[in-house]
């Protein structure tokens, strides 16, 4: 294998944060119901009357630092436990009714724009990802590996038989599979307690050692998420030895804030910034976004972004601009062949 095939045939690795799931239904789920990011999420989803039954000392309205702050007082505090217990009782019911649009969302976009080199690794808990990857399923099963970083409420595990699937649905051993543990956001998480979170964290490392790109959406890197950063930190090295490596973000923040989030990961000047998943290489290339990195970085070659993904594009649409892609694929499957680059 050249160069060339060996470097387009690396992983994109994405990696979903909540303001990805609040870019995939801004206005609000199948029945109109908003999602929201960590600051603001309890006022947003009307959970304020749960903490009214204790004080809260910090003024912050990030649902990190609240719960963190119960979960530091409740092992004296009886009233706190009963609070962070139902607070989480609360949040998963909440998650667990989320419905996609019948429209195509960001998430479909996402899905599609990625074949199964790839991995997106999601610490959100709501269903949508995995609601949006059995509906792509009508369009290819050439689609990418998900994982979920700190459980997810649509997710269910066998540990007998190490399967993950939908929540309930049967395991070969025919029992069903019991709901994935969600991680709640405590400055001292544990990753190895639960052996389907295990199992996604070995997935991402493997996945960000031999990544060419990496896109982040929506993820803010928190304060409670300081071992996960070290950790994707570990997997991807220095910085040094990643001066080929490609970084995209995608964020409403600020630029200088969200590059001083990721500085530890990005090699001079290999990186965009953008407020918009179609201004990316998913959008922009789907399902080639490697071998277009490397055709307009290596090979010096302009590419044609018009045959790729558009916001209103309805599923026709996407199953026309993917079409030929699916072909080339599935005519090159098993071997070690390039992939077609239609957008040169």
């Amino acid at each position: 294998m050249n160069y060339e095939t060996a470097m387009k045939q690396r992983p994109h690795v994405v990696i979903l944060g909540a303001g990805a799931s609040c870019a995939a239904i801004p206005n609000g789920d199948k029945s109109g119901k908003k999602i929201s990011a960590m600051s603001g999420f309890i006022e947003k989803l009307g959970l304020g009357h749960i903490l009214n039954k204790v004080s809260i000392h910090t003024q912050s309205d990030n649902l990190e630092d609240i719960y963190m702050e119960l979960d530091a007082r409740s092992a004296t505090e009886p009233k706190c436990l009963e609070v962070k217990s139902e607070l989480e009782e609360i949040i998963n019911k909440y998650m667990s009714d989320y419905k996609l649009p019948s429209e195509p969302t960001i998430y479909d976009f996402l899905i599609l724009s990625l074949t199964p080199k790839d991995l997106i690794a999601t610490f959100n808990w709501d269903p949508l990802l995995v609601q949006a990857y059995q509906r792509a399923l009508s369009h290819t099963k050439n689609l990418p590996n998900l994982v979920f970083l700190h459980g997810n409420v649509a997710v269910g595990y066998c540990e007998e038989d190490n399967v993950l699937g939908n929540v309930g649905s049967k395991c070969k051993c025919n029992k069903p599979l019991k709901p994935t543990k969600l991680l709640y956001p405590v400055k001292q998480k544990d990753y190895n307690s639960d052996v389907a979170i295990q199992k996604s964290w070995k997935s991402l490392s493997n996945a960000l050692e031999k990544a060419y790109m990496v896109t982040i959406f929506g993820y803010s890197a928190p304060a409670s998420d300081i071992a996960a950063i070290e950790m994707m930190k570990q997997a991807w090295g220095s910085i040094d030895t990643r001066n080929l490596e490609e970084i995209e973000i995608i964020d409403i923040r600020d630029e200088d804030e969200v590059l001083n989030s990721w500085n530890n990961f990005i090699h001079t000047h290999h990186y965009s910034y953008v407020t918009n998943f179609f201004d990316t290489s998913l959008g922009r290339f789907p399902r080639r976004t490697c071998e277009a990195t490397f055709d307009r970085t290596m090979n010096c070659e302009w590419l044609d972004s018009t045959k790729g993904f558009k916001e209103k594009m309805s599923f026709e649409d996407i199953d026309i601009a993917i079409k030929e892609l699916l072909i080339d694929e599935i005519s090159k499957k098993g071997t070690i062949k390039m992939l077609n680059n239609p957008y040169k």
